[in-house]
């Protein structure tokens, strides 16, 4: 039984009497992990950044609008000299200065502009990768709930286990009370020995210590359920659900059905991995397009050496630019090649998710028939045990059996029940692992 308290390491503490107790099916603290695992709440942080970021790539696309106010004032004018050709032009005395000035001592503009990018083949390109993106995103997230799922189911079928050989060592124990009872009233009889009660008093005593040593257990193994759920250390935690209640058989269907790729996450966030693979090829090919944008300015200017004695000037601008890329180093050619590796590189990732897939559910099948029939034999076996078990047990009373018998067919009983739970356990673990694999 080891390998089902591997999960134990993670616990530290011990659940505390007269704290808030809590009572779970296995349904109730898979969501409840959904809703409290921090890497649930990031993987939706992050659809909701998917949405910013086609609002942002919709943004290029749309018009801008700015607005302006500027005011300058020049204590000292700069002032620039005309060459000598131009004195000569506007008739200027040879003595005269011809150093002169564009500008006056006050300056203030305000205006408006607009730009528009009419057509970028990139831009197209760009959002309909954003809207892809988003997908991704979603399928990111369903992947990570389906992994948080089998994380908690994975720390609470082991809980069960526990839960389920607890209940049978305490049958056990009340069983091997009454058969210690009537053989301490046989030994006062003077027709049982002191050896016969020793027996049994070891038995017991052996199951009581088993018994203790499985609740420590089932501190350890609630304590990992509760750190996988993200539930309080310190706040007690029931499980509702049992094995029996859980292990229903797995449909034919399941066992003969084609594989659907599709109900995986992982495989459909590596179809929309392609997809996002080819988008990025495009990009870079249409990176060799023309792009157009259009653009246009009003603006309202005054100049004066004073604010009474100067003038106003609008302006008033409307134009078009395009770009035409001719050469750039290579650059856009490198970038698409290695665009072209990275999806031949992610298409082969993809065959080999497929072929685990298989694997998986192919190896999933066999363990399933496999653990069935188990627990089939296991159950005939524990009939047989209980057979054997009642019939010495008569065989005693009768006194035409000995203690040992009834010792050694209580052990063996022990045994096969413990069996039957491990095999339960087994078949549940198994069907659980089927469903996994074909993504239900």
């Amino acid at each position: 039984m080891k390998n089902i308290f591997i999960i134990a390491v993670l616990s530290l503490i011990a659940i505390s009497d007269g704290l808030t107790q809590s009572t779970m099916s296995l349904e109730e603290a898979i969501n409840y992990a959904l809703q409290n695992n921090s890497e649930i709440v990031n993987a939706k942080l992050a659809l909701n950044d998917a949405d910013a970021q086609i609002d942002e790539r919709k943004s290029i696309g749309l018009p801008k609008i700015d607005g302006t106010l500027e005011y300058s004032h020049y204590p000292q004018v700069p002032q620039q000299a005309l060459p000598d050709v131009f004195a000569q032009a506007f008739g200027l005395p040879p003595d005269e200065s011809n150093e002169v000035s564009f500008l006056l001592k006050n300056n203030f503009t305000a205006g408006i502009s607009a730009s528009s990018l009419v057509f970028d083949g990139t831009y197209l390109t760009a959002l309909k990768a954003a809207r892809l993106l988003k997908d991704y995103t979603q399928m990111q997230l369903n992947a990570k709930e389906k992994e948080i799922r089998n994380n908690v189911m994975n720390a609470y079928l082991p809980s069960l286990l526990i839960v389920e050989t607890g209940k049978t060592l305490e049958k056990n124990i009340k069983n091997l009370e009454q058969i210690l009872f009537e053989t301490k009233e046989i030994y006062k009889a003077g027709f049982a020995e002191q050896l016969d009660v020793d027996r049994l008093e070891l038995s017991l005593a052996n199951l009581i210590t088993e018994k203790e040593a499985l609740e420590q257990q089932k501190v350890i193994a609630i304590n990992s359920l509760k750190f996988v759920l993200a539930y309080p250390l310190k706040e007690a935690l029931v499980l509702e659900d049992d094995i029996e209640s859980l292990l229903v058989e797995s449909s034919e269907s399941k066992l003969t059905e084609d594989i659907n790729y599709s109900k995986r996450p992982e495989f459909k966030v590596a179809s929309i991995g392609l997809e996002l693979g080819q988008l990025n090829i495009e990009q870079y090919e249409r990176g060799y397009w023309p792009s157009l944008a259009a653009f246009g300015g009003y603006q309202y200017q005054y100049q004066g050496d004073n604010f009474s004695e100067g003038f106003w000037a609008p302006t008033f601008v409307l134009g078009a630019r395009v770009n035409v890329p001719i050469f750039d180093g290579f650059q856009k050619r490198a970038q698409k090649d290695r665009a072209t590796i990275a999806l031949k590189q992610d298409t082969n990732r993809k065959l080999i998710l497929e072929s685990l897939i298989n694997l998986e559910v192919d190896n999933a099948r066999k363990q399933y028939l496999l653990a069935k029939d188990k627990l089939e034999s296991q159950e005939r076996n524990l009939g047989l045990a209980e057979k054997i078990h009642k019939t010495t047990q008569i065989k005693y009373k009768e006194g035409v059996g000995s203690s040992l018998e009834v010792s050694q067919s209580e052990q063996s009983l022990y045994q096969t029940q413990q069996n039957k739970i491990q095999a339960m356990f087994e078949l549940l673990r198994a069907k659980v692992a089927l469903d996994q694999a074909l993504g239900y």
